[in-house]
C-alpha cells in the first residue's frame, strides 16, 4: 500500500531557519508560528511520516502564518520516533500500526482547545500532507470544529463512511503518485458526487510524485516548481475561502 520508498529524497535538505517557536500543550509538543498582526483564524498543519520537526513541514507552518493564520503543527506521534529515510521499508507496515492517521482525534481536540482558549481562535482549518492528508480526511469526517480542510496526497481507503464530509474539503494529488493511483482518485470523486453535502474539490497536478507540495523553494526542480507553487496557492486559496 504505502510501503515503497517515497520518490522524493528526504536526505538532501537545505537548512531551514524557522520563524516560529515550540510550545508544550498538555502532553503534546507543538511548533507554532503567528502572523505579525492579531487574528482569530488558525490552521492546524498535520505532518507526514517524518514528523513535526521535519524542516519542510515547518516551512509550511511559516507559510500559513505569512498568510495571516495562527499556524500550528503538533507532534501527532506524541514523542515517539518518526519514520526516517534510513529506516527499512519492510518495517513500514508495523510502524504504521503504531502510528494510525485515523487515531488523531484526542490530539486534535487538545490543540483545538488551546487555539480557542489561549489564542482566541474562532475559525480553524486543517491541512495535512501524506500521513497528515489521511488524518485530515478522517478529521473532516468526524470533527465539525474544523471550518475547512485540505488533504494533500492522503486518503482513507477502506471505509464506506469516508464520503460524508462535514465541512468544505479539498483533495490535492500528484498524477505520478505511486501510493495513490488515479483509479482511487476517480473513485473518490465519484463517491463524493453521490454522498457529499458540502463543497469539495479534487485536483490532480501533472507529472507530480508523492510528497511534491511541501518542498522548500531551494529544493524544487525547475520543471516541478510551477505545479508545486500552484498546489500551494490552491491550498491557501481554499483555506482563505472558508476560514
Amino acid at each position: 500500500q504505502m510501503a515503497d520508498p517515497f520518490l522524493y529524497n528526504t536526505g538532501e535538505r537545505s537548512h531551514y531557519g524557522c520563524l516560529g517557536h515550540e510550545v508544550q500543550i498538555e502532553y503534546l509538543k507543538a511548533y507554532v508560528c503567528r502572523p505579525s498582526f492579531s487574528t482569530d483564524k488558525a490552521v492546524i498543519v498535520v505532518h507526514d511520516v517524518f514528523g513535526w520537526r521535519f524542516p519542510d513541514i515547518r516551512y509550511i507552518v511559516d507559510l500559513m502564518a505569512g498568510h495571516g493564520y495562527i499556524a500550528i503543527c503538533p507532534d501527532f506521534f506524541k514523542g515517539t520516533k518518526p519514520w526516517t529515510s534510513t529506516d527499512h521499508w519492510a518495517d513500514f507496515p508495523d510502524w504504521m500500526k503504531n502510528h494510525d492517521p485515523m487515531k488523531v482525534d484526542k490530539e486534535a481536540d487538545v490543540v483545538l482547545k488551546y487555539l480557542k482558549e489561549q489564542c482566541g481562535a474562532k475559525k480553524i482549518g486543517v491541512v495535512g500532507f501524506s500521513w497528515g492528508g489521511m488524518a485530515v480526511h478522517h478529521l473532516m469526517l468526524k470533527n465539525p470544529q474544523f471550518t475547512a480542510g485540505v488533504s494533500l496526497y492522503g486518503i482513507i481507503r477502506d471505509s464506506e463512511e469516508r464520503y460524508s464530509l462535514l465541512n468544505p474539503t479539498f483533495f490535492i494529488f500528484g498524477e505520478k503518485d505511486h501510493t495513490i493511483s488515479l483509479d482511487q482518485v476517480f473513485l473518490l470523486e465519484d463517491k463524493l458526487k453521490q454522498y457529499c453535502k458540502v463543497p469539495y474539490k479534487i485536483k490532480v497536478y501533472p507529472g507530480q510524485v508523492h510528497g511534491f507540495a511541501q518542498l522548500k523553494p531551494e529544493d524544487m526542480k525547475p520543471e516541478d516548481k510551477p505545479y508545486i507553487e500552484e498546489a500551494r496557492r490552491d491550498m491557501i486559496d481554499w483555506i482563505k475561502m472558508f476560514v
